[in-house]
């Protein structure tokens, strides 16, 4: 398991097995064929690592895990006053594919809407990394995280019971 931001370890390890020079290519061949490029794209080069404010009224927050394999994901989305989802951060515990699943998601989520980000599908996600039918579990995380984000963001936008009472 690796951390999203792991750095030095997590790029030592690709290095190791993705490039090294002493080991024949056909000797890589099966654990390289394990991960689509585009997966190890994300997983070395991971898109909008961080966090957001959780306490602010504009950013919503998705944390999620799956028992079976100990993947944990955080995804958060800032919202502009339009209802655009402008920022997206993720912090990820877990495989390469669910790394790469929460740093594609983190992209498609900027730019849309509310309601357009609510339309990402898991299978969309699995499509573009090519994931295999045992990673399948990683892009429902990252759809799930999306909707929890959306749903936090949502409910922070209900005015609090005194508020309205006082309206």
């Amino acid at each position: 398991m690796a951390a999203a931001g792991g750095g030095r370890l997590r790029r030592a390890a690709s290095a190791l097995l993705l490039r090294s020079p002493r080991l024949p290519a056909r000797e890589l061949s099966a654990p390289a064929r394990l991960y689509h490029k585009k997966v190890v794209d994300h997983y070395e080069n991971p898109r909008n690592v961080g966090s957001l404010d959780k306490t602010s009224k504009n950013v919503g927050t998705g944390l999620v895990g799956a028992p079976a394999c100990g993947d944990v994901m955080k995804l958060q989305i800032q919202v502009d006053e339009k209802g655009k989802i402008v920022d997206a951060r993720f912090k990820t515990f877990g495989c390469g594919s669910a790394i790469a699943s929460s740093s594609l998601a983190t992209e498609w989520v900027k730019g849309k809407t509310v309601e357009e980000a609510l339309t990402i599908k898991n299978t969309d996600i699995a499509k573009e990394l090519c994931l295999p039918p045992v990673k399948l579990h990683c892009s429902m995380l990252a759809e799930d995280a999306i909707k929890a984000a959306l749903a936090d963001y949502k409910l922070k936008q209900e005015p609090k019971k005194g508020e309205a009472e006082k309206k």
